[in-house]
């Protein structure tokens, strides 16, 4: 027999799954205050891992915030953006930064942290911050990135990108893509990297390799973050 109510249930099933409790949390990074909205834990669906702060995204903002002569003036497209974390740092040192993630939900959350360090109180951070939609590999999507901004980047950072191995080509193919429009090196990838299984720490090493890509492990960069072992990669032509 059929449950009264059971097409109500179906319809809504997508919205059940979807935790927007977010709350107004500060972080601290050297003399850098940050205030911006997430989640204090994962949502229940994989695809959201992006509405709250991975373990990488503290290690990167820590280092750049240690090195911030690195980003004066520079231009910045950051892959899985997710709340917003690194390129908001970023943008009080960059002249353009531009913020991506592939899921709608996390770019609501993405674009809601934007306007608030876009507000009155803040005018000096909110130049030249935007996010775009972009999911790894769709080339539609990049040429459209690369039709507003044909410059091309200086800087492409990424923070605790590396979940799924599925997702490590396309990740590769994006960054590829990104790092041709600049030759002789003038462009890099800055990868925060958190070991959680042997198998992935080959893998990122293998992929860069086959594309004759140079990966170094950037000196002093190694700690742990929580129980996890993390590291920032540069990675370029």
């Amino acid at each position: 027999m059929e449950r009264e109510g059971e097409d109500d249930d179906i319809v809504c099933l997508d919205k059940f799954f979807i935790d927007d409790n977010y709350q107004l949390t500060t972080f601290t990074f050297g003399s850098q205050v940050l205030q911006l909205l997430c989640l204090q834990s994962a949502s229940t669906d994989f695809d959201l891992t992006g509405q709250l702060v991975w373990p990488g995204a503290m290690l990167l903002n820590d280092y750049l915030s240690k090195n911030a002569e690195i980003l004066q003036g520079c231009t910045v497209i950051e892959l899985g953006s997710g709340v917003g974390i690194t390129g908001i740092l970023c943008s009080r040192f960059c002249s353009q930064v531009v913020l991506t993630d592939h899921n709608e939900e996390v770019l609501k959350i993405l674009n809601k942290n934007i306007e608030l360090h876009a507000s009155a109180d803040n005018p000096e951070y909110c130049a030249g911050l935007a996010a775009e939609k972009l999911e790894w590999g769709n080339s539609e999507q990049i040429s459209q990135i690369l039709q507003k901004y044909s410059r091309g980047f200086d800087l492409i950072l990424g923070a605790d990108m590396c979940f799924q191995q599925s997702s490590i080509t396309s990740l590769f193919d994006t960054v590829e893509e990104f790092l041709r429009v600049r030759k002789e090196g003038k462009c890099k990838f800055i990868l925060a990297y958190v070991s959680r299984a042997k198998t992935m720490d080959s893998l990122v090493i293998s992929e860069a390799a086959r594309r004759k890509m140079q990966i170094n492990e950037l000196v002093g960069t190694r700690s742990f973050v929580g129980n996890l072992e993390g590291l920032i990669y540069e990675v370029n032509l």
